[in-house]
């Protein structure tokens, strides 16, 4: 039987879903621009004002308080969520490009030992206590038929990741990014969630088809393989793409080309069963530090994404949030062990960790607060956790809380820590190479909320808007 060619043409999407994603973006990116604002004006970064816009408008307080109006704009059908995820998850990638063309790597040489004690006590602390603590949780906060071994082994994993989008955009919007232990606390909130990653899919496995030893071995091998290949034939190929792209006449050429080579490496990444942001952070180290790339050709690109794709994740990530599942007082109780036990592990962790480096304890301080903000990926981890058939909604509304209030506390910890810590020569010569003010539009956007003026790189590095 012959098909006709107009048979095998995808339908297009429906005009209303269309309408719909329209509506959503614009009263998600709307409130994220106001909440953004006041919260600069409370003294925090706007990113809480931006997951703050998304919890208003999802089942914790718009689906309640108008129900017809809450269910009409955010309709709980996939096909439409996921339109609305692809669009922040395409943010969250680029944002992490251009964060990696931000880490110094000569400071990650030289304190590469360090990073890694930081990050091993970082790890090791909290991943102790969430497993004791999910063996101690009541069955009700298992989804039926879970596993309790793998059910404590993800909790522990959820209380000992970092989370590096939120990390770094909490630095950029403070400025503190250029400062060493900004710089520390990105590179082993990599280290972190790298590790984090891994670990989750072990215990996915474990969750569905069981824990073998050739699940690790292959994790292991292909972690490998990633860092081999970015190191190597990545980099020369990422280096002559972008010298080439700067060369041709054509503008907007190297924007386009930085963008391609970011998702391909956030593709690879995800085809090797990592998080797809980790690959687009290391294909941003990459372009970062190719010899002969001008990065200040991209500023135009990064103001789209620091200002319109990143808030947009940071909506929608509040917007998956529903606080009326732990109406219980049992969950209540729960939900503060919980988070206790996870700001006591990870921020003890990192701070022993900093204190046993020779850092200072002001430093250490602010590595603590820093390292634990878990943010975007560990709701991300939470969603993981509910498809693979381990959290109930109550459990992964918990993890989520314990998410956005550790990203909360972050912000004034940082500023009361970084106070005491005195600025040094290479602090300040990086600054200048990094966040040299400037005047532009976008620096009359943080004037009006009080975060000071824009901030532009210089030729090692892209425009970074607050």
């Amino acid at each position: 039987m012959t098909v006709s060619r107009a048979s095998g043409v995808v339908a297009a999407i429906p005009s209303h879903a269309l309408i719909t994603l329209f509506l959503q973006v614009a009263m998600l990116l709307l409130l994220a621009m106001v909440l953004g604002r006041l919260a600069v004006r409370c003294g925090m970064p706007p990113v809480v004002g931006e997951l703050t816009a998304g919890v208003a408008l999802g089942p914790s307080l718009l689906a309640h308080a108008v129900p017809g109006a809450g269910n009409w704009l955010f309709p709980q059908e996939p096909s439409q969520m996921h339109l609305l995820d692809s669009l922040g998850q395409f943010g969250i990638i680029l944002m992490l490009g251009f964060t990696g063309m931000h880490l110094d790597l000569k400071l990650l040489r030289r304190r590469g030992a360090r990073a890694a004690r930081i990050s091993a006590a970082g790890l090791i602390l909290p991943l102790a206590l969430g497993i004791w603590l999910g063996f101690l949780l009541p069955a009700k906060l298992r989804a039926p038929g879970a596993d309790g071994t793998a059910f404590a082994l993800f909790v522990g994993v959820a209380m000992c990741v970092s989370s590096v989008p939120v990390i770094a955009r909490t630095l950029l919007d403070m400025q503190l990014i250029h400062r060493d232990v900004g710089q520390m606390i990105v590179i082993t909130g990599t280290v972190d969630d790298a590790v984090g990653w891994l670990l989750v899919s072990l215990i996915a496995a474990m969750g569905t088809t069981g824990l073998h030893t050739g699940d690790v071995s292959l994790a292991l091998a292909h972690m490998a393989l990633l860092l081999v290949f970015t190191a190597t034939i990545g980099r020369a190929v990422v280096g002559m793409a972008m010298r080439t792209a700067a060369r041709a006449s054509a503008p907007g050429l190297s924007a386009v080309t930085a963008v391609v080579l970011i998702l391909l490496a956030a593709a690879g990444a995800g085809a090797l069963a990592f998080e797809p942001v980790f690959g687009a952070f290391l294909c941003g180290i990459v372009i970062g530090t190719a010899k002969g790339v001008d990065t200040r050709a991209l500023s135009p690109l990064n103001t789209t994404v620091m200002t319109v794709l990143a808030p947009l994740f940071f909506a929608t990530a509040g917007l998956r949030m529903d606080l009326t599942a732990l109406s219980d007082p049992e969950m209540v109780l729960w939900g503060l062990a919980v988070f206790g036990l996870a700001v006591l592990g990870k921020f003890l962790g990192a701070f022993l960790g900093g204190l046993t480096s020779r850092m200072t304890r002001w430093e250490s301080l602010a590595l603590g607060a820093g390292m634990n903000a878990r943010g975007v990926i560990e709701v991300i981890i939470a969603m993981v956790g509910v498809r693979i058939g381990l959290l109930t909604v109550e459990m992964y509304s918990i993890v989520v809380l314990v998410a956005v209030l550790t990203s909360l506390m972050a912000p004034p910890l940082l500023r009361f820590a970084m106070k005491r810590v005195e600025l040094t020569a290479e602090e300040a010569l990086r600054k200048t190479r990094m966040l040299t003010n400037h005047d532009t539009a976008d620096g009359v956007r943080d004037a009006a909320h009080g975060a000071g003026p824009s901030t532009v790189p210089e030729p090692s590095g892209p425009v970074l808007h607050s």
